[in-house]
């Protein structure tokens, strides 16, 4: 079982100086749409907070402005731009004299998030339902689908990738700009414990089934119904998920 750095474990850990993250953000950075159109802090900005989210840059890691910018290929300025924003959303924080340093994931943070999703989640199916017709549908059951093949593989970091696109699907379905901007603010934080905690939890059949049931209550035009549904397995997700970040932390 992996464990959570604590405070004394950060003091430890490598830097960017680490040849093979310099390579993952590399892939990172080939696999971003669109990513030279954006400005440069707003480029840094996403590649710093990607490889945070996809825990290319794990729970400790220290992350210097100088060796970010030479992996990044631009000067320290937006670099440090894009940290500093990144710590006003709880990504990381500040050490004087050492750098910014990825925080680690707290059961008290996450609990406060998931009591915010479930309920945004449960509005977001239940607006999505009104919206979606047989082509939204069908992209919905294609991931499910897909999520199946995933867990028939073993592959649970697919099936994360997957489950966040399930999810984030209904919020497009739902178009309301502002619920997906407050949701989008707590998305990552919760997609960092899913793929943290994947290989310590069961194998996710149950949430394939729940899936179903969700999608079968919008196909239903039945918003109340998903809307329940969706807001119950946020909810066990969340319990499962707490549970394996608090015994990662003790151990």
């Amino acid at each position: 079982m992996k464990k959570i750095p604590t405070e004394k474990d950060k003091e430890k850990d490598a830097s960017l100086s680490d040849t093979s993250v310099e390579k993952e953000i590399s892939l990172l950075i080939n696999n971003i749409e669109g990513l030279d159109e954006y400005r440069l802090p707003q480029r840094a900005y996403q590649i710093v907070r990607l490889s945070i989210r996809d825990l290319i840059l794990r729970p400790g890691t220290t992350i210097l402005e100088r060796e970010m910018a030479e992996v990044l290929q631009m000067s320290r300025t937006p670099v440090r731009e894009a940290l500093v924003r990144l710590e006003t959303e709880g990504m990381v924080r500040l050490v004087p004299r050492r750098g910014f340093i990825v925080k680690p994931i707290e059961t008290e943070d996450l609990e406060q998030i998931y009591e915010i999703v479930e309920t945004l989640d449960g509005l977001a199916v239940s607006l999505a339902t009104e919206k979606v017709g047989e082509l939204e549908i069908g992209e919905l059951e294609r991931l499910i689908e897909q999520q199946e093949q995933a867990l028939e593989q073993k592959n649970l970091k697919q099936w994360a990738i997957l489950d966040d696109e399930f999810h984030h699907l209904i919020i497009d379905y739902a178009r309301n700009k502002r619920l997906r901007a407050v949701i989008d603010t707590h998305s990552d934080q919760l997609y960092r414990a899913r793929l943290l905690t994947v290989d310590d939890r069961p194998l996710p059949f149950h949430s394939i089934v729940e899936h179903k049931a969700i999608v079968a209550c919008m196909k239903a035009k039945d918003g109340n119904a998903a809307s329940v549904l969706m807001q119950s397995h946020r909810n066990r997700a969340r319990n499962e998920i707490l549970g394996v970040v608090e015994n990662l932390i003790q151990n």
